[in-house]
């Protein structure tokens, strides 16, 4: 039997705890497939950092360039918010996907029907809301030089180069190609040059998709374009940091944070991930929401690991439990039959599944 191997990344917060209600739904759901996995961890984010003194350590690194796919669940927390910049847990992951060439990031919103009134929308503006984020990931100003941090004055700096925009330009043209063939590319090209050669180079790439509508935005109206109509967008492409905050807001359409997944793609391996974060408040109180991280690990199975039947299961898994009532704390109060712990939660999709 085929075994496929996943380097997991279970990080700090209520990580652990998703990450092992996902490897639950994916055992359950290959019961009598004919392949398999076989996990490995590793270390990334202030777990890490305690450890090792290292976010990042090279173990970690080696561990996912000689894997199949990467699960990973959230890094971060207070507890490491005083330390040097290059030490805290966020700049583990920036470096994991700068090491691993990880550029596009795919962040689908899709509004379940059974959820559609825990959206802070009205029911009528996000039913049928089925949109799909493609953030350029390891450029823009999160990457750029010079950058400087001082008492006085600091700044930052965003930079592109033409390949970087050429090549998740046509990710996003391809994701459209297959999905309702429109693509919207943010930018603020009104005010900023990298903008103004962001939105030039994307008009190059458009010219190979002809069968694909294009049409531009600045970032502050697809701010609110995203609110007061989010049914208008199928594909939104746009930079790192533009993506970042465009790509949250579009989460809280669906109701919770909790049920969006992610993809980040590019290089050899792929790495997949709940947009959410650690949650550190919440975190061994049980009562997180496993849907999203279940969810990107359906993405794995669909995108990495080229296996989109067992994909299909899980995501319908997902769905029939929570057409069912089941609900985990962060939406208890829309349409709830039972409320589930996170394991509950795991349980209930893995059961699900495995009768598939």
């Amino acid at each position: 039997m085929k075994k496929y191997k996943i380097a997991v990344i279970k990080g700090d917060g209520i990580g652990p705890e998703i990450i092992d209600e996902a490897k639950k739904v994916l055992d359950a759901a290959v019961l009598n497939a004919d392949f398999g996995f076989s996990y490995s961890e590793y270390l990334m984010g202030g777990i890490a950092y305690d450890i090792t003194k290292d976010p990042l350590p090279q173990e970690t690194i080696e561990g996912c360039l000689n894997a199949d796919a990467i699960l990973f669940g959230a890094i971060g927390g207070d507890k490491w918010d005083n330390l040097p910049r290059e030490k805290r847990p966020e700049s583990g992951l920036l470096r994991l996907r700068k090491e691993l060439n990880l550029y596009a990031n795919y962040r689908p919103v899709k509004v379940y029907e059974e959820l559609a009134e825990a959206s802070a929308l009205k029911s009528s503006v996000v039913e049928g809301v089925d949109l799909l984020v493609v953030r350029e990931l390891t450029g823009g100003i999160y990457f750029g030089e010079p950058r400087v941090y001082d008492s006085k004055k600091s700044y930052n700096t965003m930079v592109y180069s033409k390949d970087e925009v050429k090549r998740i330009a046509r990710d996003a043209f391809e994701a459209a190609r297959v999905r309702r063939k429109k693509l919207c590319s943010v930018d603020k090209a009104n005010v900023l040059e990298v903008s103004q050669f962001w939105r030039e180079c994307v008009e190059e790439v458009s010219k190979d998709y002809p069968d694909v509508s294009l049409s531009h935005m600045y970032i502050d109206n697809a701010a609110m374009q995203l609110i007061k109509d989010p049914k208008q967008f199928d594909v939104i492409l746009t930079s790192n940091l533009f993506g970042d905050i465009l790509s949250d807001e579009a989460s809280m359409i669906s109701g919770s944070i909790g049920l969006l997944p992610s993809a980040s793609i590019g290089g050899k391996v792929a790495l997949f991930e709940p947009i959410h974060g650690s949650a550190p408040d919440i975190a061994g109180q049980g009562v997180a929401n496993p849907l999203a991280t279940i969810a990107s690990a359906s993405m794995m199975l669909r995108f990495a690991l080229h296996q989109p039947e067992i994909a299909d299961k899980i995501d319908k898994a997902i769905q029939i439990a929570l057409k069912d009532g089941y609900r985990t704390k962060d939406i208890a109060s829309f349409g709830a039959v039972e409320i589930c712990s996170t394991t509950e939660m795991g349980s209930i999709v893995a059961d699900i599944v495995s009768k598939m």
